[in-house]
């Protein structure tokens, strides 16, 4: 699943005609390197969810993405979306727009956010198979603090669990770098009250979900240190253009 709905009020007014994933980034949309990844990594079916500008997005993209592979072979990854703009008039934030959109997910899916730039990340099956093979309902990259974070998200046991620290836990925190292996079951009671399908549209973040799985030892996490940036400023974006 990748997140595609937020208004993206820090980048306007950028944002006010073209959606933040569609934002170019080195050649092509801030979204299509995530699709394009996914692609290569054999991952065959995405869900996007939209919101503020939600039509400009599935009319970039339609209903498949594909490219050329190793040996020539193509690569094809079909599209879905979920339009909460549509359904509910704005976004659902991060749970609440998994719940809405989890009839179209599997037990376990990727999840990554459209705004941010990781091109060096690799949707890897090995990752996936090992999250299965676990009890955990979540397992998270986090990356080294950027300047806007430094205080961090979660801390990184050395067995490798993400850590829910207090306010006053010196313990080093690094942050959530908004791609995770997430099982459906996160999003199911009792980590998560909202019914299936979220046909309310109740607006819900994610993070007291993992916070709370975390709190059981059901989140795990790798530290990644590949190219990243959140592309939240226009300063941002124009550092990575150069």
């Amino acid at each position: 699943m990748l997140l595609a709905a937020g208004r993206g009020e820090r980048m306007r007014p950028l944002t006010d005609t073209c959606p933040k994933p569609l934002l170019v980034v080195q050649g092509q949309p801030l979204l299509q390197w995530h699709l394009q990844a996914l692609a290569q990594a054999g991952v065959r079916q995405a869900v996007i969810n939209t919101a503020w500008l939600g039509e400009q997005i599935s009319d970039r993209f339609l209903s498949h993405f594909g490219l050329q592979g190793a040996l020539g072979k193509r690569e094809q990854l079909s599209i879905s979306y979920s339009h909460e703009g549509v359904d509910f008039g704005g976004a659902l934030e991060t749970a609440g727009g998994i719940a809405r959109a989890l009839p179209q997910l599997g037990p376990v899916f990727w999840l990554a956010a459209g705004d941010v730039f990781a091109p060096d990340f690799t949707f890897d099956a090995a990752a996936v198979q090992a999250f299965e093979a676990s009890n955990r309902l979540a397992h998270l990259w986090l990356v080294p603090n950027p300047e806007h974070h430094l205080r961090g998200d979660f801390g990184l046991s050395p067995e490798g669990l993400a850590l829910n620290l207090p306010a006053d836990d010196p313990t080093p925190r690094f942050t959530y770098s908004t791609i995770a292996l997430l099982r459906a079951e996160l999003f199911g009671l009792p980590w998560c009250d909202i019914p299936p399908g979220n046909p309310g549209g109740v607006a819900q973040p994610l993070a007291p979900l993992l916070r709370r799985a975390m709190d059981l030892s059901r989140v795990s996490a790798s530290l990644y240190t590949g190219r990243w940036t959140d592309v939240g400023t226009p300063e941002r974006l124009a550092q990575l253009q150069r």
